[in-house]
């Protein structure tokens, strides 16, 4: 989730909301058994957002997910706070447009998560692996995000998920995606 406390980032959310209500760009991932082939209106039962297909190509394998695309600030500042479980291949996206350092932390969050900084060329800057429920300990993109990406925790590891793999996924029409020559 976005850390709440950092006055600075908190700033910078209100401009996107105004610029595009949204904020991921592109990524791929391919695990077992889940199909990404949801369409960008479907919704996700418990938190009504949006439900986008995302791949991270990783070691010569794409591995796909179904994220839950936070949109606008508000969205954003939530995250997945409160939520009890989420499937294996299941996630959360938070794009930046314009991309920028971010700061997460896990605030109100009951599952363990990694939360995976994608920079301006849709690979993978840094994994904060298995972040601690409730802590409110801030996680740092180690350079400008253009998104993030929230998993369940352990499941990076799992999927052998680093730095340099490439994250592909697809904005709603409407909206601009980041270019990964910025």
């Amino acid at each position: 989730m976005l850390k709440r406390s950092v006055k600075p980032f908190a700033v910078l959310l209100l401009p996107l909301a105004v610029m595009a209500a949204c904020s991921p760009a592109t990524s791929g991932a391919a695990s077992s058994g889940a199909t990404a082939e949801k369409s960008s209106a479907e919704r996700h039962p418990e938190s009504g957002l949006r439900v986008i297909p995302l791949t991270v190509s990783s070691g010569g394998k794409t591995h796909s997910f179904n994220v839950e695309f936070a949109e606008s600030p508000e969205q954003q500042a939530k995250g997945l706070m409160f939520r009890r479980e989420m499937g294996s291949d299941e996630g959360m996206i938070f794009p930046f447009n314009p991309p920028r350092p971010a700061s997460f932390w896990m605030k109100n969050t009951v599952i363990p998560l990694d939360i995976i900084f994608i920079g301006t060329d849709h690979r993978i800057l840094n994994i904060e692996a298995d972040a601690a429920p409730y802590s409110e300990s801030p996680r740092l993109s180690r350079g400008k995000a253009a998104a993030v990406l929230e998993l369940n925790g352990g499941r990076a590891a799992e999927l052998g998920l680093g730095p340099g793999d490439k994250v592909t996924f697809q904005l709603p029409k409407r909206l601009a995606p980041v270019s990964a020559s910025e």
